[in-house]
């Protein structure tokens, strides 16, 4: 597929919930599962594909029209239209460390940069195009596991470093030194914990800071988004039977769109529920998506292209 195709179809178009079990009408999907990275058109077809075995936590596309995401445990790869890889970075252990390293997020900064989180190494580092790491800073991680130290990390507009830790189930704001400056912890909503991918429990996955200063977080296996304030208050939330038809499971993605509707990812949740959907600040759901043709129950990477 060329660029200009790959570019050419941004209009948003919002369209009625489809019927069970099929492709929901009126936005693209850029998703990565059984075995690949795919784009769905608004009509279900599947319009760029390219194989990817692993199983990805992150995946972006940039303003060139690229694509990042992993192409194993510790690699990020870019990867064009025509899909030609032309930039790649995979994270090795650091001095005095001698376990795994793992990636689970990763950004592409105005300046060129590219922040990337490291589990294992238990830092964010920023790496120019040639691969050098220009910047490092240092995670406080209390339940160390090189699979689980983060998820999914943003670097703000002030600076700071938005990061999800999943094993401790704890979301934290790091200042450029690595210092602690807000978190918030999440708690199991009156609920036991139970196991398994469609169980209970507190390892979250994503975090979005919003323009008012509030943190909308997709809270993994807690089955259900929160919304909290600067003061680590609950002011807005979605619990796991809240929405009709819809059972959140291990909620994954987030998306702020320009009308203030969030899309979000809901992974493990079975062919019965949609992999992703849309819903209002009112908790009206307006779209949804779900082929289990194209991905699996295991699309825990996945966002509209159509914003």
């Amino acid at each position: 597929m060329r660029v200009s195709t790959l570019a050419a179809l941004t209009l948003c178009v919002l369209a009625p919930v489809a019927a069970a079990g099929e492709p929901s009408p009126g936005r693209r999907v850029l998703g990565a599962d059984r075995g690949k990275v795919a784009i769905v058109d608004a009509a279900g077809k599947v319009v760029w594909e390219y194989p990817n075995p692993f199983s990805v936590h992150e995946l972006v596309r940039l303003a060139n029209g690229n694509l990042m995401f992993q192409s194993g445990p510790a690699t990020v790869v870019e990867v064009a239209p025509d899909k030609s890889v032309v930039w790649t970075y995979t994270s090795k252990p650091k001095e005095g460390y001698r376990g795994p390293v793992e990636v689970h997020a990763f950004q592409r900064l105005d300046d060129g940069r590219t922040m990337i989180a490291e589990t294992g190494n238990v830092r964010i580092i920023e790496v120019d195009r040639a691969g050098t790491i220009v910047k490092e800073v240092p995670l406080r991680v209390d339940n160390p596991n090189p699979h689980r130290d983060t998820r999914q990390a943003r670097k703000l507009a002030n600076g700071h470093y938005l990061v999800c830790h999943e094993g401790d189930g704890v979301v934290r704001e790091y200042d450029g030194d690595g210092k602690v400056v807000w978190s918030y912890a999440l708690d199991l909503d009156g609920r036991p914990r139970t196991p398994g991918h469609d169980g209970h429990g507190t390892e979250v996955f994503g975090a979005l800071r919003k323009a008012d200063g509030n943190t909308l977080i997709t809270t993994g296996n807690g089955n259900r988004v929160i919304e909290v304030d600067p003061a680590g208050k609950v002011v807005w939330s979605i619990g796991q039977d809240e929405l009709p038809g819809i059972r959140l499971s291990w909620v994954t993605t987030i998306k702020l769109l320009p009308n203030g509707n969030i899309v979000v990812g809901n992974c493990h949740a079975g062919p019965e529920n949609p992999q992703l959907f849309e819903v209002t600040r009112d908790k009206k759901v307006v779209w949804t998506f779900k082929d289990f043709k194209t991905f699996g129950n295991d699309l825990a990477a996945a966002t509209v292209l159509d914003d």
